[in-house]
């Protein structure tokens, strides 16, 4: 140790730490955001992690794929996009496919028509967390009077 220290102690400069590795969360935010939404820093830091793998490369890629066709409505593209992820693409990836082929039909209508379920869902949510604050505590009649009547 005290062979390894002594040049340093010469010099009276520490060496430069090393750069702290970026965490699996932060990379993986990396990936699935918008790369307009990325600022220069983790840009930089990305293109520098997908320089050193062409898994996560190709991962990006097909996720950027898939949000395109989420958000564009393009669900005519999603049977190429499973070729795609089953010939390269990363374990994770490969199972996601898998599962949207368990009801092919209803995701690609859902990636290709404009209407929406949220509404619906929305309005479940609230009936649930109505239900839970009332379990327990009052009758069918109340419950259905904040349901129809909501303050």
């Amino acid at each position: 140790m005290r062979r390894y220290l002594q040049p340093f102690r010469a010099a009276a400069v520490a060496p430069p730490p090393a750069p702290v590795p970026p965490t699996v969360r932060a990379v993986t935010g990396w990936l699935t955001c918008h790369p307009d939404r990325l600022d220069a820093d983790n840009a930089g830091n990305l293109a520098q992690i997908l320089d050193h793998s062409e898994v996560l490369a190709t991962t990006r890629r097909q996720v950027g794929e898939f949000a395109e066709m989420l958000t564009g409505l393009h669900g005519e593209r999603l049977a190429d996009w499973m070729r795609d992820v089953d010939a390269t693409g990363a374990a994770p990836l490969r199972s996601f496919a898998n599962g949207l082929r368990t009801d092919l039909d209803a995701v690609t209508n859902g990636l290709t028509l404009p209407y929406s379920s949220g509404p619906v869902e929305g309005t479940v949510t609230r009936i649930k967390a109505l239900k839970r604050q009332m379990y327990g505590r009052a009758n069918f009649d109340l419950l259905r009077k904040r349901i129809l009547h909501p303050v």
